[in-house]
């Protein structure tokens, strides 16, 4: 059978197109004659800008010739930013005209908002009439597929479950010892691992505040990944997770472009894979710490507890119940110095209370201090914060925003930007990753120091 993939694939730094790859690959071992089609440039066999209604007419060309079309769907792939009503009602039109024109058509979705297929306004029209002209739909879990046929009113024979995982393989043959040494971390600390790209949604941020008060002798949270989008929303966030893992003893942020061994090799390493995910549909990386057999620690968002199965992932509900299972999976019972919450207050007036808790939070703060703060003495007389307030004040890169008033600039614009991308992106990581490497490294200059422990 004659199959065309529509996905973006390698070297695109995209989980999907991880995904991708390896689904070709199966398809490939079954005997098919498979080809690629990417909306950017990359190792497939063919390349098509399908964002607008004129990249979705294109493809409609591109899909006849083969017996089956996949596509592997994320709406970035083809509606344009931002996401209004009107533009999302055409490009799910000529989306519909252009699935239409597939022998056979299987669309693999990886996200998609439910609430455009509900109500009885254009943009819910158009999303129930793109979704019915595709033959087979496929999500990730039982939980997704009732959603879908309830939101988008599709035939439940055409929507099915794919095990997200089914056609994932090891990238790397590192055992645990070897793949700390590679990587330089320590042999004997419990590591935590939260590996992916870095937006807020994934809730990186979530992890550092639940590792904080863990003895970082003993226990060692890496967050490892690089920033899918280069949008000042995602720029701010890296930001704001830089600063939070500088001020937690034991963080180590590693922002950059990881590759699928180096992805595997990170899992590897670990001794625990936290996904503290504030929303998402389905996870490659707890298929990805299933095939190694990692212990995973995952909120319960999306299809994600029932993705999980029975396997060894524990799922949590909040942040404390995070922190909880951190701490569990790191074999500490109570933080050193601090009473358990279970503490009655004693019965007094209201200004007797209002000292009694006030010498509450001073102890405590006291405690929190002892233990994560460096040894003082006047070895520096500038404090690391005030030392770094100049490389802190400069904002992250980020590669300039597409757009102009000119149709004609635009187009151009967005053309070469895709052209480019693959060069231009891993420089604006790089550069953020020397900013945060250095507001590090000055910080640690201007930390004091003490002679005796010398």
């Amino acid at each position: 059978m004659k199959i065309l993939v529509v996905s973006p694939y390698p070297p695109a730094p995209d989980g999907i197109a991880s995904y991708a790859v390896q689904s070709v690959a199966a398809l490939r071992a079954q005997g098919h004659d498979v080809e690629v089609l990417s909306p950017g440039p990359s190792a497939a066999h063919h390349h098509l800008d399908l964002v607008g209604p004129r990249g979705a007419l294109a493809l409609g060309k591109r899909l006849r010739g083969y017996d089956r079309v996949v596509v592997q769907f994320h709406p970035d792939f083809f509606f344009p930013l931002p996401p209004t009503p009107n533009a999302w009602t055409v490009e799910s039109v000529a989306l519909a005209a252009a699935f239409r024109a597939a022998k056979e058509l299987h669309v693999v979705v990886h996200e998609i908002d439910y609430r455009n297929g509900k109500g009885a306004g254009p943009l819910a029209l158009s999303s129930r009439l793109l979704w019915r002209s595709v033959d087979q739909i496929l999500v990730h879990t039982e939980g997704e597929r009732a959603d879908f046929i309830e939101a988008f009113g599709v035939k439940p024979d055409r929507v099915q479950t794919l095990q997200h995982g089914g056609d994932f393989t090891k990238r790397t043959t590192h055992d645990r010892a070897s793949a700390r040494r590679s990587l330089g971390l320590p042999v004997a600390a419990h590591l935590f691992l939260s590996i992916g790209f870095v937006q807020r949604h994934k809730g990186f941020d979530r992890a550092v505040r639940a590792f904080d008060g863990l003895a970082p002798e003993s226990s060692r949270l890496a967050v490892v990944g690089s920033a899918r989008l280069d949008d000042e929303a995602t720029a701010g966030y890296v930001s704001e997770l830089t600063e939070l893992a500088q001020q937690v003893p034991g963080v180590d942020l590693h922002i950059g472009y990881v590759s699928d061994e180096l992805f595997d090799r990170w899992v590897v390493a670990a001794d625990t894979v936290v996904l503290p995910y504030r929303s998402i549909w389905s996870s490659s990386v707890l298929e990805r710490a299933a095939l190694y057999e990692r212990p995973v620690i995952v909120t319960d968002v999306g299809g994600l507890a029932e993705q999980a199965g029975d396997r060894s992932v524990t799922v949590v509900a909040d942040d404390e119940q995070l922190r909880a299972a951190m701490r569990e999976a790191a074999g500490v019972t109570a933080l050193p110095g601090v009473t358990p919450a279970a503490r009655s207050w004693p019965a007094a007036s209201t200004a007797e209370l209002r000292a009694v808790v006030q010498a509450e939070v001073q102890q405590r703060a006291a405690q929190h201090r002892r233990r994560g703060a460096a040894p003082t003495l006047a070895a520096s007389t500038t404090p690391p914060t005030q030392a770094t307030a100049p490389l802190r004040r400069l904002p992250a890169l980020a590669s300039p925003q597409v757009g102009s008033r000119s149709f004609a600039a635009s187009l151009m614009k967005r053309v070469v930007r895709k052209l480019t991308a693959w060069q231009i992106d891993p420089l604006v990581q790089q550069v953020n990753a020397l900013q945060a490497a250095t507001t590090s490294a000055v910080e640690r200059a201007a930390e004091p120091h003490d002679p005796a422990s010398r």
